[in-house]
């Protein structure tokens, strides 16, 4: 089977599994009888194919009988016949991103085995802190680590501000202004990306992802990612991503970038929400009630803290309205005795 377009330059000395992202993780994984499968990443992920990254470059996949390509997502570890390329078994993920969009039944796989997470908006119409909170409770949940990175910045009147509010969203979240056609880009978020690492772009079209992998994956890809403008009065962009896919970022490690998306309803992402409002997280135990709904009980201590206004109220709605909406998509297991429980945390899928 011929190779095809390969992420890496041909001229390029062969990777290491460690370049590609290998760890101990999925190596202790490895049965004794799978020792002549090749274990590649997944590259590109087609609604009829998948490609695979192996240390001497990509190829098309085959995959069993029974499987299609929407089992599998970018960033993920599969061991690979060396033969006719045909994927034998996915390895279990040390994170996972899936997504859940408005009206959809079934969370959508974003990405997987992603170490960072960088969350791209505009300092424009497109910054919205709600839409923003939802990525971070995305990113807790599957544990990575969440980085805001702020375009447009230039062609605000108040940048600091949208800084401010960015900050703001979560304790200790980094946020990172920056223009993403240059190369002082990359050099911003150098400390995130480096041999072995995967960091994955998501937010809005038109905010700047698919030139910030091209500009993290140099001049020397072979297929740049296409790029389009935005709509001025609403700060509303194109799709120019359709798919999505697996670069190399030139100073070493990997960048996933995801189709551009406005609406997003969350699933199964308790514990990246208490994450996110750890303010309010925190006073709940000091409530008089266990079951305390933080609106008209006695004793609530995050009542008390919005009257002592050390809490903002519009946070306090913003949190109750994810919380119930959660709540509202995130299936049920069966329980002992027919019992019901909410589906817990399980993302190394």
């Amino acid at each position: 089977m011929p190779l095809v377009e390969a992420v890496t330059d041909h001229a390029a000395p062969p990777l290491s599994l460690e370049d590609l992202g290998w760890t101990d993780f999925f190596g202790d994984q490895l049965e004794p009888h799978e020792a002549d499968l090749i274990p590649m990443r997944i590259a590109t992920v087609h609604r009829d194919r998948l490609t695979g990254l192996s240390r001497t470059g990509q190829v098309d996949l085959t995959l069993p009988a029974q499987a299609n390509t929407g089992d599998y997502a970018v960033g993920d570890w599969v061991l690979v016949d060396a033969h006719d390329y045909l994927v034998r078994r996915r390895l279990t993920r040390k994170t996972v991103l899936e997504r859940r969009t408005q009206g959809g039944r079934t969370p959508q796989l974003a990405a997987a085995n992603v170490d960072t997470l960088f969350i791209v908006t505009s300092c424009n119409a497109d910054f919205n802190p709600a839409r923003l909170e939802r990525y971070l409770a995305l990113a807790n949940e599957a544990g990575t680590t969440p980085v805001i990175l702020l375009t447009k910045a230039d062609a605000a009147e108040d940048a600091e501000a949208y800084q401010k509010q960015a900050e703001a969203l979560q304790r200790g979240l980094a946020v990172v202004m920056l223009n993403p056609r240059t190369a002082d880009a990359a050099t911003a978020l150098a400390a995130w990306c480096g041999v072995g690492q995967t960091v994955a772009l998501i937010g809005s079209s038109g905010v700047g992802k698919s030139t910030l992998v091209n500009t993290l994956a140099g001049s020397g890809q072979q297929l740049p990612q296409l790029t389009g403008g935005i709509r001025e009065h609403d700060a509303k962009g194109r799709h120019t991503t359709t798919s999505r896919s697996l670069h190399a970022i030139a100073g070493g490690g990997w960048v996933i970038d995801t189709p551009g998306m406005r609406t997003l309803q969350v699933s199964d992402v308790a514990y990246g929400i208490d994450t996110l409002f750890a303010e309010i997280t925190e006073l709940a135990p000091l409530c008089k009630f266990r079951d305390c709904t933080h609106v008209h009980e006695p004793g609530c201590a995050v009542q008390a803290a919005l009257k002592a206004g050390t809490l903002d109220p519009e946070r306090l709605a913003r949190w109750r309205k994810l919380s119930d909406e959660n709540r509202g998509n995130t299936p049920v297991q069966s329980g002992p005795r027919g019992g019901k429980s909410p589906a817990g945390r399980g993302k190394r899928r």
